[in-house]
């Protein structure tokens, strides 16, 4: 009989996962997991059936957890994406442009794909037309719109998703753009995030002027001349930010000029956008495959002196993820023939972990402690280097991605700094996948592994009331205990109590998020999902230092959660008031 972690797992399963419509009806994960499976391991032209006892095999126990869209569509015959994460192509600044692009939109939600969308190209609020003379409304009026047709593709059934929005910070409505969710109730699919250049960090450092720009007329956003429209402080624009999300958890802050730099496909492409979550920086019309090794299923001997992490089962662990997640782009449906284009030209995919809190708190380690991150960053290192071995390794036997320039390839920025011998094999057979990690949320995966620790983030609470969107799209509200502090429990037989090393994501000190993400990024050639989350009676000026450390660290990006009346929370502490619905997308 299979064996649930958690409750809750069992109702995740049945109310995301479960292929209801299967003959024989799927009965428990394991069904599921062979389903996935087969369904993956079909675009093997040899040993197919050999790939899909080991893609099984990598998924049993919650060991490696595919992405929620390919756990719910691989293999069911639905006309469903398998991918969680999309980016828009390049809006077009014109009637005809712009809803073209949200038709696409649209076509790309009712599949089930969570998108990121730069509203840079359209012009600002009150400059006029070319043709027609009319004025323009601006970037976030046509947000609204998008946000609109959300909710009506969502009220028609389909699978849950949410928006990224992202703006350039000299663009002329940079200021309305970072305002934009202070009523609330507004744009609630969306999350935001400003485009900070280094430059406009320097501006920020040297108390300089900061101009607003915006194309002439006849040019297109990022080609040819700008006229500066105004200029404004860079220091105020800067605390505008800060006290906005403050205030309302929003805007976050992407730093594109590093996300560019770092980019192993910046001789081919310039990135503008990211998926909703942030983990993934992708070109128009790009798309990633997910999916996390769940780290807490190789820990051994848990809360006890002789507690260890098997790097070396999870090294094993892989090359079969990669491959799986390397044939999703072959077997995947894609709602626009542009986004099969691009994920096939680039074969982008993204491997990363879930679980490390409740995997540090088994080994007897505290979050915040500096032995935790050098743990956690030797675990992702190997985690990385072993992907890489294993995109090489099937370059060899199946090609390189067509986009490859080798020597273009070898010079960037993450890939330079890979090891020798990595090199040298990318320089004599090529690459797979031109990306291959990524640090995602993971909520619900996380939840069907039975409520592990989500990806990077500490525990947020022992106990937690969590709201979920129930088969029939009604919200519920379940009592949840983390999954390491349930197997502590179980093994000391109390019902109460924590470990030595407990601490939660409000107990540790802002600085030690950040600084957990800081230890990772450099063994993570896409992004990291991750939320600081501080207390409500943080001081805005200690809320508006995490930003600047935050770029200073090397970080690509930061979000960072103080509750407060607007968006709610998602989460709350078991004994803290009923959660409201913010905007997440599933992994």
């Amino acid at each position: 009989m299979f064996h649930w972690p958690a409750a809750i797992s069992r109702r995740v399963w049945e109310d995301k996962y479960r292929h209801t419509d299967a003959d024989p009806a799927e009965t428990a994960p394991d069904d599921s997991w062979r389903r996935v499976a087969n369904a993956l391991a079909a675009a093997e032209t040899q040993d197919s059936e050999t790939w899909a006892g080991r893609f099984f095999g990598a998924m049993s126990d919650f060991r490696f957890l595919p992405g929620g869209r390919i756990l719910a569509g691989a293999g069911t015959g639905r006309d469903v994406t398998l991918f969680n994460c999309f980016v828009m192509g390049t809006l077009e600044d014109s009637v005809a442009g712009i809803f073209r692009a949200l038709e696409e939109s649209a076509r790309t939600m009712q599949q089930g794909g969570g998108i990121g969308i730069d509203f840079s190209p359209l012009r600002p609020r009150g400059m006029p037309a070319r043709r027609t003379g009319n004025i323009a409304t601006g970037p976030v009026s046509f947000m609204r719109i998008w946000d609109a047709v959300c909710v009506t593709i969502l009220s028609a059934g389909a699978r849950r998703g949410a928006m990224m929005a992202t703006l350039r910070c000299d663009h002329p409505d940079i200021e309305a753009f970072i305002d934009a969710k202070r009523e609330p109730g507004q744009l609630r699919h969306f999350n935001l995030s400003v485009l900070i250049t280094d430059t406009f960090m320097e501006a920020v450092r040297t108390d300089g002027d900061w101009p607003l720009v915006f194309p002439a007329p006849g040019e297109k956003a990022g080609r040819g001349p700008c006229h500066i429209l105004r200029r404004i402080r860079a220091r105020e624009l800067w605390a505008r930010i800060t006290e906005t999300a403050y205030d309302t958890a929003e805007p976050g802050v992407l730093f594109v000029d590093r996300i560019n730099r770092l980019n192993n496909l910046a001789y081919c492409e310039c990135i503008t956008a990211t998926n909703p979550c942030g983990e993934i920086p992708l070109p128009p019309y790009g798309a990633c495959a997910l999916g996390s090794i769940n780290l807490t299923r190789f820990v051994q001997h848990p809360f006890t002196p002789r507690a260890r992490l098997d790097t070396g089962a999870i090294e094993a662990t892989v090359p079969v993820a990669v491959r799986l997640l390397d044939n999703v782009l072959d077997v995947s449906r894609f709602p626009l023939d542009a986004q099969a284009e691009m994920a096939r030209q680039t074969r982008r995919i993204g491997l990363g972990m879930t679980g490390l809190a409740d995997t540090l708190l088994m080994l007897g380690l505290d979050y915040g402690e500096d032995t935790a991150r050098q743990l956690a960053a030797e675990t992702m290192r190997r985690i990385c280097h072993a992907a890489y071995r294993a995109s090489i390794a099937l370059a060899r036997d199946k090609g390189p991605f067509p986009r490859f320039e080798r020597d273009a390839y070898l010079a960037g920025g993450f890939v330079s700094a890979l090891p020798a011998d990595i090199r040298d094999a990318i320089a004599a057979y090529g690459i797979r996948n031109s990306h291959l990690v990524a640090i995602a949320p993971t909520g619900s995966i996380s939840l069907l592994a039975g409520n592990v620790s989500s990806g990077l983030e500490p525990i947020f609470a022992g106990r937690v009331r969590r709201r979920v969107i129930g088969p029939e799209g009604e919200p519920v509200s379940l009592d949840l205990t983390d999954y390491a502090l349930a197997v502590w429990r179980g093994m000391v037989r109390r019902e109460d109590g924590v470990p030595d090393a407990f601490v939660t994501a409000t107990d540790l000190p802002a600085e030690a998020h950040l600084d957990m993400q800081a230890a990772l990024q450099p063994h993570v050639d896409n992004a990291i999902s991750k939320t600081v989350n501080v207390p409500a009676d943080c001081t805005r000026e200690a809320f508006a230092s995490l930003y600047e450390r935050a770029f200073a660290l090397g970080l690509k990006g930061c979000t960072v959660f103080r509750p407060n009346p607007v968006t709610g929370a998602v989460l709350t502490r078991e004994d803290g008031p009923e959660d409201q619905h913010c905007c997440r997308i599933e992994a």
